[in-house]
């Protein structure tokens, strides 16, 4: 199929901005995609919408060599055994029109793939929005940008996620030229401090240093109900349980790990949100400080998960770097973080929320699997670990799901724009320092993590002496 060039550059550069109905009705009487599109539209599609940074949908070429497990099977056999963002039929069909070809030819399902070959995907991609909150400079250098990463954004492109990403946002902002080099990761839905180095260099000589371990991490977290007094050790191995969904739970045959946890505040909730009746006597309701007392002092069974029990924010160290490291601790000390749309989803795990469930005899592996893989599809993904009010007012908020419509250009089904819950996880990446003190960043405390109005509370963290201390007075986790 021949597309002229002044074609490609249109199908890529129109995308810019949101497109009219009428306009997607006219394109059904079009060819459907240009083949093979621009990788590299420029400059980026984005606009700004209801405080989300949104890409507007755009033609897209992936193009990759035949692997050695691809050798000798047919074209549509290795699309279904290792591409299942789409239906089977989907991929028949993108086969038979060329939109999936073997070095740019029209081969059909059947083709047997070689050494050589050059498998290609034209696509239209819809990218989820993410915040417009901007990318934050803590410090910046001949050799790097140290950044504050808002919650929400990957790192890198992957998945639904291409130019809605750190490395692409930054270039788009820096020019073309210009490529970052994330030098450690954090996952999508984390904020904080991120190093970028501006060349290769730089980037070894930081990689080095964490793999060496000489470098320090903290982090912040919001958690449910009061955390204990003092440093907190915890040194549960984890294990993953499901690659496909990176889901984590505490194993006796997982990896070894280690978390040094201390509480910065707690914060009782306020006393509208206690029982009615609770604190009432003869001489009329009980005042706010008493309530607020009650809260704290209060104590509830292991593994309550009630309305009145109040968040507390902790400091985290990470001795190792297993993945959710700090969500599956935290989770299992009964402390959740108080918005994972994962680990403190009640749906998934129960009323326990997994805690000091190292065996798995409250919910089996394949339990806490198949519940979490319905989330986001059918049903609203449960971030809250709280019952009574707080659950009705949960579920009168936007979260992502399918909204039964498809793109009129490609019949792509169409998620609806995400809630808040799922473009913002309550922990915090703080602070990166030289283990030899040569150097320290930290970033502002998040909104989040600051006393409630009206409540006074800590504003910034102080030195981390005490969780090194506890961290080395644990002992050797190998």
């Amino acid at each position: 199929m021949a597309v002229s060039v002044s074609r490609l550059v249109a199908s890529a550069t129109s995308q810019h901005r949101p497109v009219a109905r009428d306009e997607l009705a006219e394109s059904n009487s079009r060819p459907p995609l240009p083949l093979p599109a621009p990788r590299e539209p420029w400059p980026r599609p984005y606009y700004f919408e209801d405080g989300l940074r949104r890409v507007s949908p755009y033609f897209y070429t992936y193009n990759t060599w035949c692997k050695e497990r691809w050798r000798g099977r047919e074209l549509v056999d290795v699309f279904e055994s290792e591409f299942r963002d789409r239906t089977i039929e989907y991929y028949r069909a993108a086969m038979e029109s060329g939109q999936v070809a073997v070095n740019g030819k029209t081969v059909g399902p059947h083709h047997i793939l070689k050494n050589g070959d050059l498998v290609s995907h034209t696509t239209h991609r819809h990218e989820p929005p993410v915040t417009a909150e901007p990318i934050g400079v803590i410090h910046e250098d001949h050799d790097m940008v140290v950044i504050n990463k808002p919650s929400g954004v990957p790192v890198h492109p992957a998945g639904r996620y291409n130019f809605n990403s750190v490395v692409e946002i930054m270039k788009a902002e820096r020019g073309p030229t210009f490529a970052p080099r994330p030098c450690n990761r954090l996952d999508r839905l984390t904020s904080g401090i991120m190093f970028i180095a501006k060349h290769a260099k730089a980037a070894e000589q930081l990689g080095a240093q964490i793999f060496q371990r000489s470098v320090r991490k903290e982090y912040i977290a919001r958690v449910i109900g009061r955390f204990p007094d003092g440093e907190v050790v915890c040194d549960q191995p984890i294990l993953q349980i499901s690659p496909k969904l990176g889901l984590n739970r505490v194993r006796a045959n997982g990896k070894a790990a280690r978390t040094v946890f201390k509480r910065l505040a707690y914060y009782p909730p306020p006393p509208s949100s206690l029982s009615s009746n609770a604190g009432r006597g003869a001489d009329g309701p009980t005042g706010q400080a008493e309530a607020a007392e009650r809260a704290e002092t209060s104590t509830k069974p292991s593994g309550s998960r009630k309305a009145d029990e109040g968040y507390s924010i902790v400091r985290c160290l990470p001795v190792t770097g297993r993945t959710h490291q700090l969500r599956v601790h935290l989770q299992f000390l009964g402390h959740p973080i108080q918005n994972d749309p994962i680990y403190a989803n009640q749906r998934v795990w129960g009323f326990d929320l997994g805690c000091d469930d190292a065996e798995g005899k409250q919910n089996s592996d394949e339990d806490v699997i198949t519940r979490l893989s319905r989330m986001g599809k059918d049903q609203v993904a449960d971030a809250v670990a709280y019952y009574d009010e707080i659950v009705d007012d949960y579920y009168k908020k936007k979260a992502e799901k399918m909204s039964g419509e498809v793109c009129a250009v490609c019949k792509t089904p169409l998620y609806t724009d995400p809630g808040e819950q799922e473009l913002s996880l309550w922990l915090h990446s703080l602070r990166y320092e030289d283990a030899e003190g040569a150097w320290s960043y930290v970033s502002p405390l998040p909104r989040w993590a600051l006393p409630p109005d009206g409540t006074s509370g800590p504003t910034q963290v102080g030195g981390m002496e005490d969780l090194v201390d506890a961290a080395g007075a644990a002992g050797s986790i190998e």
